[in-house]
């Protein structure tokens, strides 16, 4: 895994020319994502909700960076959530959802085929339904026909880099339904919003990679397999998050888990042939003409300042692995609120991941093989 250049991520010239669709830019947007989408869902006519009563659960329906959005909503609701929030990603509902529900379909462009089918669905049982998506979509047309609310976003970017703008009218509506508390006029939305423009001034382009936290982070990435363990209450979504965004910007493979969880399984992976101590680093190796071989590398996005069970886990894990000889790197989360905890990690995370792409070479914006796959899925040749 010789083949990126770290000397790449101080190159300001060069990585304008690697980023020609300016993801850097996107991602810096997201501060602004938070305070445009609050006026926006401000801005809709959402009481068609009946917001007083609560529905029986939530179901949010979305694909890829869409999906995960609804993933930021329930773990910022947190465990004393009174109804279940899930996310649901494939065609249609599961058949438990009814008229006594809220089904909140959700789609960067408006025209996710899986997210169409679950509005249609969802008008289809009458259950409440929220929207939110490009205007002027497939997705406002189904939502308006079913009697549901809708909350457009601006359409000039891509879903992955669309987090924010999707998350936000989610978490409001979840507030007005009493069951994600926001502060005081909607306080904690501001305080996300600085965090991520915090991110943003932080892992700024011009910024060299020792002040630069993202583009150290990439630095420890590259030519690993990143293990991305999250603790606490928002952590394990971060990872999640951040491996889809490796997968999507940095076109590599990233593994995501949860603690306690990767503690009964995914650790046993520091005793596999990628952990460093397993005997193939022969001392007579031409280390000119080989590569290094691919390691494991424990990177930790902690959320546990006032978990002691999530905080001793973490230090049990960079205990294990620094054993065995392999590397460990931690991000920890910054501020008060789940919520803003959320956006501090989410906001360097997502610049490392384009960071780790550009040090490979990699244009971060293209994704070919999702496009290929459209293409073919939509060939009546395709058994």
């Amino acid at each position: 895994m010789s083949d990126y250049d770290l000397d790449r991520l101080d190159d300001v010239a060069g990585l304008t020319r690697a980023d020609p669709q300016d993801m850097l830019r996107a991602v810096a947007t997201s501060g602004a994502q938070v305070r445009a989408s609050r006026t926006a869902t401000r801005e809709a006519s959402l009481d068609v909700l009946g917001f007083q009563t609560r529905p029986r659960a939530i179901v949010v329906a979305g694909m890829g960076g869409s999906g995960i959005s609804g993933d930021v909503l329930a773990a910022v609701a947190g465990m004393r959530c009174p109804v279940p929030i899930v996310v649901h990603r494939g065609y249609g509902l599961p058949g438990w959802v009814g008229a006594a529900d809220l089904v909140i379909a959700v789609s960067c462009s408006g025209t996710t085929a899986e997210t169409l089918t679950a509005a249609v669905e969802a008008a289809r049982r009458g259950t409440s339904l929220l929207g939110v998506g490009s205007a002027d979509s497939p997705l406002e047309e189904h939502c308006r026909n079913g009697g549901g609310g809708f909350v457009p976003i601006v359409k000039e970017l891509s879903p992955r880099s669309s987090l924010w703008a999707l998350t936000v009218p989610m978490l409001i509506t979840a507030s007005r339904y009493g069951l994600v508390d926001l502060g005081p006029d909607d306080a904690d939305l501001e305080a996300a919003a600085m965090q991520l423009e915090s991110a943003a001034t932080l892992c700024s382009p011009d910024r060299e990679s020792f002040t630069n936290p993202a583009k150290a982070l990439a630095a420890e990435l590259a030519g690993s397999l990143p293990l991305v363990w999250g603790t606490g209450q928002v952590g394990p979504v971060a990872a999640q998050r951040m491996v889809c965004q490796i997968a999507e910007n940095a076109k590599l493979p990233a593994i995501a888990g949860g603690l306690p969880e990767a503690h009964h399984n995914q650790v046993v992976a520091f005793d596999g042939a990628l952990a460093a101590g397993n005997g193939d680093d022969d001392l007579f190796r031409d280390r000119v003409e080989e590569e290094d071989p691919l390691r494991l590398r424990l990177l930790l996005l902690r959320d546990d300042d006032n978990d002691e069970l999530a905080k001793k886990r973490a230090h049990a894990s960079a205990d294990v692995a620094a054993g065995r000889g392999i590397k460990v790197s931690v991000l920890g989360a910054q501020g008060e609120s789940p919520l803003e905890r959320i956006a501090s990690l989410v906001g360097i995370a997502d610049f490392a991941s384009v960071y780790l792409g550009l040090a490979y070479g990699v244009n971060p914006t293209p994704i070919a093989p999702i496009d290929e796959l459209k293409q073919v899925l939509q060939d009546p040749r395709t058994l």
